[in-house]
């Protein structure tokens, strides 16, 4: 079982996570904002570089928005006492993974497994 110490570490450093990221969000997006602001008559390669900016910064907020909902979720088995355990296999999740990865759902060897295929 992991140890209520540890859980309630965890969980300020999840929030605070929560907290630089949704800050960085609002940042990233009064930056999209700004660029859409200053479009004007434009030739084409300014229409292309613009266009490119847009998918990068888009793509940034998908991951982004991505790693939010795995904080968010790891919060939320936090609170109904799952949080530390593999949702594969069910057995504990070693502290030195969770401490790197604190939204961390899977044990070393289940992902390990997940990232090579036929493995296991």
């Amino acid at each position: 079982m992991v140890s209520d110490t540890f859980v309630l570490e965890m969980e300020e450093q999840l929030i605070a996570m929560r907290k630089e990221l949704l800050d960085k969000l609002t940042e990233d997006n009064s930056d999209f904002r700004e660029m859409v602001n200053a479009m004007g008559i434009k030739d084409s390669i300014d229409v292309a570089a613009d266009d490119i900016a847009f998918k990068k910064m888009e793509a940034i907020n998908k991951h982004e928005a991505n790693r939010l909902r795995s904080i968010e979720n790891a919060l939320a088995r936090i609170h109904n006492g799952k949080y530390g355990h593999c949702l594969k296999c069910l057995k504990k999740i070693p502290e030195e993974r969770l401490r790197a990865i604190p939204y961390a759902v899977l044990c070393v060897d289940c992902k390990n497994a997940e990232e090579v295929p036929g493995r296991r």
